[in-house]
């Protein structure tokens, strides 16, 4: 009996862990989907088709029944139907646009029950793609008595070596700034070489959400004094476990106070950005002259305001950057993360004082006033930070500007792209 019961239990060990193991890198049924353009990018009125596989083990699946939907992007589908793929290939004519921006092709089938999706979007004219969003005639008059009014507050820096987090490279600190208004917090990781001499600083601010962020060592390794923050006040030190505790607790952020142009979340934060310039230019190891703000999403868009705001920032590089042109669902297109004017949020939000406030936070209006040169990069398949609303930003910015397209991705960015935007930096801040 003994013997029996080992074996029991040896065969939900077993089980168990087969359930845990990671999931498959690639789907067990698969679209793959072709647009008749190569670049993906149509002219206005042009038409646009797109070849659709349907993949099992790499092979056409036979007599496959597709269910599609067609119309722009992040919107109502204008054309619903289906379609059987006899060889598992065929083509879908997913039409055209009379004004710049983005359509969008969803795909759905059920293959021995269980459901498999895929989808692609395709631009016209993206070039073209101009804001919707109203620039008040105040904007930086606003940021600019903002800006006094928090350069007033003392910084009353608090840095703490941390060995446990130190490489043999590099020296990595937590940094504890006064920002914005006193008593109000600002954490982050300062990553420094270990080697003596005078480095270019680097700023990376965060994606979205309340959650734990690490220090910046591999910019670190290649030659940056590094700071990348927390935007909430909460020290990066607690545990992931808390951050979600507070997570839940906090709620939304990004609607916080949206109907009060002074008091809106996002200022504080955009004040905090400031201030880690601040605290990065005042350190001794400091070359001086290069200030690079880098960062993806809610990054990129935070990047993208230091740059405007700061004219200590020499470049920018920003990826698919959030909060760009968010009043998009107001005139028929998508608008920018955090939707906060899409269908489900326009009984909300959309009220004179909270479209007013939204134009004073938004990236595309803060575009229109880089000066410094930048490197831009997204996909066209994101549905969090949508093509058109960073087409809509990236097209204000009259700049020199780097613009790397990778139409395939969502809200992901390749290794190379990565590679790409750091030698680029690199050479920005004469590293070679």
């Amino acid at each position: 009996m003994k013997i029996i019961h080992l074996l029991v239990l040896s065969s939900f060990i077993l089980v168990g862990n087969a359930l845990a193991q990671s999931p498959a890198p690639i789907k067990f049924v698969d679209f793959v989907l072709t647009p008749n353009h190569d670049d993906w990018d149509y002219k206005v009125n042009e038409n646009a088709t797109v070849q659709v596989s349907v993949l099992q083990f790499g092979v056409p699946i036979k007599n496959v029944s597709v269910d599609y939907e067609i119309g722009p992007e992040l919107l109502p589908a204008e054309k619903k139907g289906n379609v059987l793929f006899k060889t598992g290939e065929g083509k879908i004519d997913i039409g055209t646009s009379k004004q710049p921006g983005f359509r969008q092709l969803k795909l759905r089938t059920s293959v021995n029950g269980k459901v498999y999706t895929g989808e692609i979007k395709v631009a016209y004219s993206p070039q073209d793609i101009q804001p919707t969003v109203q620039m008040p005639d105040d904007f930086m008059q606003f940021w600019n008595k903002a800006k006094e009014e928090a350069s007033k507050v003392p910084m009353d820096a608090i840095v703490t070596h941390l060995p446990d987090q130190s490489t043999t490279t590099v020296d990595v600190y937590l940094v504890n700034l006064q920002s914005y208004k006193k008593g109000r917090r600002l954490f982050g990781y300062l990553s420094k070489p270990k080697a003596p001499g005078k480095y270019p600083v680097l700023f990376e601010p965060p994606g979205a959400g309340i959650k734990p962020i690490n220090p910046s060592i591999a910019y670190a390794n290649e030659g940056f004094i590094v700071m990348n923050i927390e935007i909430h006040g909460i020290t990066p030190l607690i545990s992931t476990e808390a951050y979600q505790h507070i997570s839940s607790a906090f709620g939304d952020y990004m609607h916080h106070k949206l109907d009060d142009r002074d008091n809106y979340y996002y200022k504080s934060v955009y004040m905090g950005c400031l201030r880690a310039i601040d605290f990065l230019c005042s350190l001794p190891e400091f070359d001086g002259k290069n200030v690079v703000a880098t960062g993806g999403s809610q990054g990129g868009a935070l990047a993208i305001v230091t740059a405007a705001l700061d004219k200590r920032v020499t470049c920018v590089s920003a990826f698919y950057p959030a909060l760009s042109d968010m009043t998009g669902y107001l005139h028929g297109r998508a608008g920018g993360w955090p939707h906060l004017l899409n269908a489900t949020n326009q009984s909300i939000n959309n009220k004179p004082e909270k479209v007013k406030t939204l134009a004073y936070y938004d990236v595309a209006n803060f575009a229109k006033h880089i000066i410094v040169p930048g490197f831009y990069s997204w996909g066209y398949n994101d549905n969090v930070v949508p093509p058109t609303s960073v087409f809509a930003a990236v097209n204000s910015i009259k700049a020199p500007k780097t613009i790397s397209i990778t139409p395939i991705s969502g809200h992901w960015r390749f290794a190379e792209t990565n590679q790409e935007s750091l030698e680029w930096i690199k050479k920005q801040v004469g590293q070679r």
